[in-house]
């Protein structure tokens, strides 16, 4: 059966690529190439990521907790987390707005059901809590970001495209970022995630000139005579900002002119595919600068199955992976209206979906020349590593299921839990426990702590491939297989078994709340 077409204004190259069958992710880092490598030493700098979001440790509408983001997760299994180095965010809330403590907040005030006459007092309570952080970060203890000591090894930023990464620096973040006006309705912080690189970026006056990838290559040249690179492993993980807006801002925007322009690429939210490779070569070439002696480089996610837009109605055909419509989990298929409710069709959804393939085919073919050039390059496929978690598009759709699909295994403290996580929208089951998902959190977006748990284990597994010795806490190197302590994140994520109660499996408070605050567009449009 052929799958639901791509509009006529999707580019050519999407058009020609969705008459052929979706890629294939990798199952083998190496692609099927051979590297002889011999490691001298070892590197100062066990683990650097440079990515956005996802690396930066973003989670329900903010960047918080980033000690248990996926690479601080790695540090700790390495054994290494007192000699790493990350960003930190805290007053009421961190950047720019934590659902999770809103909800909360709300939760405290009104219990777990909204009743309509406390809907006054709940958006005066949502409002000050907005107030408190704005407060905080624009003319509180936040307003001064504190000057990093050394270069930190998370090197990334939420929100954050290719071009953010190749061209931002210090010094442009900090001339973006205005005088604040303390506003009574739009309580954001202003500028948020310029605010939020500023405690990425290296803040002396010599450095703050360089980008992620001059900062990446300063740390790579931090090793003596004995060793033979100043980084152990490099991940790198970016380009889901190329197209994730697509599906947050419900708009599917090709990129055109400027798009390669910090001022001019704001109103794009999908990438043609020959821009990102163009964006994506000069990364390539950044990174051959970085002495690194592993580089992992992550694929793009299918941004389509984050629940945040959630399919409405049934699937188009049989064996369609795709829903006629994509809008927010709030809203009931029997209330959706096409003429008045936010969307993207299934024909945009896919060929946002094509697109990413194209990306994707781009990166792996970076891999397969770096290690055809003696580069010990790695590829770890996380699309294919979020396909197979996909609940409503393949898990419960067997027909829709491409021929290598098989499903993920969970890690054993995860599949014992009950209900098993899935990648639907979470939700409290009004009784203190979870009714639904526990992959995502509560922005929809991004991963929970046992969610960035998963994809940690996928780069640990490349990790040991590669020869990475993990460590632990008496200093023992750590027998194969190397797995990380998923039952001490379940006892530092907040949201898995005890997910605010308010959030029911009908999602009207959540809906309220975006309706009341406009939290979807403030937490998720950078």
């Amino acid at each position: 059966m052929a799958e639901i077409p791509v509009p006529d204004t999707a580019p050519p190259a999407v058009k020609e690529r969705a008459t052929h069958p979706g890629r294939v992710p990798a199952s083998d880092p190496t692609l099927g190439v051979a590297v002889d490598v011999e490691p001298r030493g070892t590197p100062p700098h066990r683990l650097v990521a440079i990515g956005d979001s996802l690396t930066h440790g973003f989670q329900s509408g903010a960047v918080y907790g980033t000690g248990i983001s996926y690479p601080a997760i790695i540090a700790y299994e390495l054994g290494w987390f007192d000699s790493y180095r990350y960003p930190r965010y805290g007053g009421p809330g961190g950047l720019p707005l934590n659902v999770e403590l809103l909800l909360r907040r709300l939760q405290d005030h009104f219990g777990n059901v909204l009743s309509w006459w406390e809907v006054p007092l709940a958006l005066f309570e949502g409002r000050q809590f907005m107030d408190e952080v704005e407060d905080y970060w624009e003319r509180g203890p936040g307003a001064a970001a504190p000057a990093p000591t050394a270069y930190v090894h998370d090197l990334s930023v939420y929100g954050w495209d290719l071009r953010d990464a190749l061209s931002r620096t210090y010094a442009g973040c900090l001339a973006g970022i205005g005088t604040p006006k303390d506003d009574l309705l739009d309580q954001v912080v202003e500028n948020n995630n310029l605010r939020a690189a500023l405690r990425v970026y290296p803040a002396q006056p010599e450095d703050r000139d360089l980008t992620l990838f001059d900062v990446a290559a300063r740390l790579g040249g931090e090793h003596g005579a004995d060793t033979d690179a100043g980084i152990e492993t490099l991940v790198v993980f970016l380009g889901a900002n190329n197209a994730l807006s697509s599906v947050t801002s419900l708009r599917v925007a090709w990129s055109g002119p400027g798009y390669d322009d910090l001022a001019h690429k704001g109103g794009y939210t999908v990438w043609r595919p020959e821009h990102f490779a163009a964006e994506f070569a000069q990364v390539v070439e950044r990174v051959r600068n970085v002495d690194a002696r592993h580089v992992i480089w992550c694929t793009i996610p299918h941004v389509t199955i984050a629940p945040i837009a959630r399919g409405i109605g049934r699937k188009q055909d049989t064996g369609s992976a795709y829903f006629p419509y994509y809008a927010r989990p709030w809203i009931r298929d029997a209330d959706f209206d096409a003429a008045r409710d936010p969307h993207v069709t299934g024909g945009e959804a896919r060929a946002v979906d094509v697109a990413i393939d194209l990306y994707n085919e781009a990166i792996e073919e970076a891999v397969r020349e770096g290690r055809t050039q003696g580069r010990d390059w790695y590829l770890l496929d996380a699309a294919g590593l979020l396909d197979r978690l996909a609940s409503r598009r393949y898990i419960t759709d067997p027909n829709a299921r491409p021929p290598w699909w098989t499903p993920y295994p969970l890690p054993p403290a995860l599949s014992a839990l009950t209900p098993p996580p899935d990648s639907l929208f979470l939700t409290g089951d009004g009784h203190g426990g979870r009714a639904t998902g526990g992959l995502f959190s509560l922005d929809g977006v991004h991963p929970t702590t046992v969610g960035y748990g998963i994809l940690a284990q996928e780069i640990m597994t490349v990790m040991r491939r590669a020869g990475v010795l993990f460590y632990g806490p008496n200093g023992g190197q750590r027998a194969d297989p190397v797995t990380v302590d998923f039952a001490r994140l379940l006892r530092l994520d907040t949201l898995l078994e005890h997910p605010p109660q308010n959030i029911t499996s009908t999602l009207d408070v959540l809906g309220w709340a975006d309706e009341a605050f406009g939290w979807s567009k403030r937490a998720l449009t950078w």
